[in-house]
């Protein structure tokens, strides 16, 4: 005995779709260029291997029942993903990735990334994107390890693995800032560290997962709120849940309405020289996806607007 999957082939589904349309297995019979008999035989036969009618035979209308009206629903987007398959196969062909993923740091501008992904779907690309959120060294780490095809906002000043290729993103400046409540907000300036170690440091978690964790701007004997992500800390520290270096460029919005305090600290000013980097090719030849963003990094307006973050909601 057939089984679902010996009879329900793109062409058994293009035919029950046939027959819907016309309305009469007569009609279908027509317009498929076969004899009623044969068709009525098939369609029985898919009726066999799923144990349930699909056409109510008590009318001359070719009426669905409600098993057949749901086989034709998902048979319908069975079609559709078909013929998408088969075209996202022809584009690839052409040298098109099938998905590139990309590792973005957490201090890099979302809406930045967002406009690029606009622009690459104009393309219409077979291209899936993957967007991964990393911190500090876990940026480069999903890089190296095989997990993402390029890195954006690497906060190496060199890297050493020959399979990668880097490139200068630009310096991001910070700032040191609290919430106007906070008791940091009142003390004058310059800060020194000794009084800022009196208070906890929001810092975000390297998300690297092979143990070279690395972590900025904090004291020996701090207390510290760990969060997983660069708007954590930001909310924390709007909050007053502690102190800390946030981007210039995040920070800013917030400075301007008061909602944060910029202070001035007596350790020198914090600026990290941040890279993109993606894997060698042995051919020297990347796929079109990947060629298409390197080239819109090496334009200076879009490094700078991806170390430009601005207040998101």
């Amino acid at each position: 005995m057939q089984t679902a999957r010996d009879v329900l082939t793109p062409d058994a589904l293009s035919m029950l779709v046939t027959i819907h349309a016309q309305g009469s297995f007569a009609a279908a019979a027509r317009s498929l260029g076969m004899v009623p008999s044969a068709l009525t035989y098939r369609v029985r036969n898919i009726e066999d291997a799923l144990d349930v009618l699909l056409f109510d035979r008590s009318s001359r209308q070719a009426k669905l029942t409600v098993a057949g009206a749901e086989l034709l629903r998902e048979g319908q987007r069975l079609l559709e993903d078909i013929d998408a398959v088969a075209n996202r196969v022809k584009r690839v062909a052409t040298g098109w990735e099938p998905q590139l993923t990309m590792a973005v740091d957490s201090v890099i501008s979302r809406s930045t990334i967002m406009e690029l992904c606009e622009a690459f779907f104009a393309l219409n690309p077979p291209t899936r994107l993957k967007i991964r959120e990393e911190v500090l060294y876990g940026t480069l780490d999903a890089l190296v390890t095989g997990q993402a095809d390029v890195a954006i906002g690497v906060a190496m000043e060199d890297i050493t693995n020959s399979n990668i290729v880097g490139d200068r993103l630009g310096d991001m400046h910070f700032i040191f800032a609290v919430a106007p409540h906070h008791p940091l907000a009142s003390q004058p300036e310059p800060l020194a560290d000794s009084l800022i170690q009196q208070y906890r440091a929001v810092a975000v978690a390297d998300s690297t997962q092979r143990g070279n964790a690395l972590t900025f701007g904090l004291l020996g004997g701090q207390d510290v709120l760990t969060v997983p992500s660069m708007r954590a800390k930001l909310e924390a520290q709007l909050r007053g849940l502690g102190c800390g270096f946030l981007p210039e460029g995040l920070a800013r919005p917030y400075l301007e309405t008061g909602r944060l305090v910029g202070r001035a600290v007596e350790r020198p000013s914090r600026v990290i020289h941040l890279n993109y980097a993606w894997r060698a090719e042995a051919s020297g030849t990347h796929g079109r996806a990947l060629q298409w963003w390197l080239q819109q990094l090496k334009s200076p307006a879009t490094r700078a607007a991806l170390l430009e973050r601005q207040q998101s909601n």
